[in-house]
């Protein structure tokens, strides 16, 4: 059987990484979208669980300078209401992913 998307014609370019898989268990990384950033216990527990992204609020300041050394997909929500675009905007170009 071959995989879906797999043919005779499938490019595999310059930009294709290849990764050896032997004696390895390869999942799909899961997607926490409720986190409450307030330990940085919770990358451990999160990597471990195969969690590979987390999204949640907090400072993005901080949030942002933290997430550097973990090998973890964040996203960071912005706080609080606004109904004006400029409040939103600020949050937006500070680095929230919504």
């Amino acid at each position: 059987d071959t995989m879906e998307g797999v043919d005779p014609q499938l490019v595999v370019g310059a930009g294709t990484e290849v990764i050896a898989g032997e004696h390895l268990i390869v999942t799909a990384g899961g997607i926490d979208s409720h986190i409450h950033f307030i330990a940085p216990q919770q990358g451990y527990e999160a990597i471990s669980n195969g969690i590979t992204t987390m999204i949640g609020a907090w400072n993005l300041a901080r949030m942002l300078q933290a997430a550097d050394a973990w090998p973890i997909n964040f996203g960071f929500l912005g706080k609080g209401n606004a109904a004006a675009g400029e409040p939103l905007s600020e949050q937006l170009i500070a680095g929230a992913c919504g």
